[in-house]
């Protein structure tokens, strides 16, 4: 909040490779309290729900969450989508192969670039169809790819606008960063930096990150770039 962060995404349970889901009541319970502990500090912080459970959904945004950030793309529980049905409760649709327990067992596809942008056309259709319209869209990286899958779809990320919709991407941090690099994720703000400004020039609209300072300069000298206007 110091830093000026526009979204807190919340979420009470590891989505990275090979983790083990936590049990439903340990997951509402953390997201309640910290959404509670949130508020003390900034009643008008605006809160992201990362779950991909309808009860918790359900009780996230009864505490005041303002977001669903779902990664199953509402494959885990169909009561999921009920909540926030009628509503103008955003919804960031995500991309993944697989689960997260199993999702970096070697994924494969044919083009990864055409097959996630036609899982996006398809999942649109039906949240449109049940009049969700207020979608954004997130390519998941590292969820069910490798690291060239993942450099294809941020070199290709404009494909993407064709849906119309609001693009967000997670790379802070992320193994398609360090690894390559030889370095820890504790060592990958550099690099985050890069592949930040990357996404932005592609049509990124958000940016899920863990360093707010360095990504608010980084969108700021982003717009100055384009704005054609450069203030002394």
């Amino acid at each position: 909040i110091e830093e000026d962060v526009d979204i807190i995404d919340v979420g009470a349970m590891s989505s990275r490779p090979g983790a083990i889901p936590v049990g439903q009541s340990l997951e509402k319970d953390r997201i309640i309290k910290s959404i509670e502990w949130i508020h003390e500090i900034d009643p008008q912080a605006l809160i992201s729900v990362d779950t991909y459970r309808s009860e918790v959904a359900k009780e996230a945004f009864a505490q005041g969450a303002h977001i669903l950030n779902d990664i199953s793309a509402f494959s885990m529980d169909p009561e999921l989508l009920q909540i926030i049905v009628g509503k103008r409760i955003p919804y960031i649709l995500m991309h993944m192969q697989g689960t997260p327990i199993s999702m970096q067992n070697k994924p494969r596809y044919q083009n990864v670039v055409n097959e996630v942008l036609d899982f996006f056309v398809k999942k649109i259709r039906q949240l449109q169809a049940l009049e969700i319209k207020d979608i954004i869209i997130d390519p998941g990286f590292g969820f069910g790819k490798s690291i060239e899958h993942n450099y294809r779809l941020l070199n290709n990320l404009n494909a993407f606008r064709i849906t119309d919709k609001i693009i967000l991407v997670g790379l802070s941090r992320k193994s398609m960063i360090y690894k390559p690099l030889d370095i820890k994720p504790n060592q990958a703000l550099h690099g985050t930096v890069a592949l930040h400004m990357a996404a932005l020039e592609r049509g990124a609209s958000i940016l899920r990150v863990h360093d707010v300072k360095a990504a608010k300069h980084t969108i700021k000298l982003w717009n100055l770039l384009n704005a054609g206007k450069y203030e002394e």
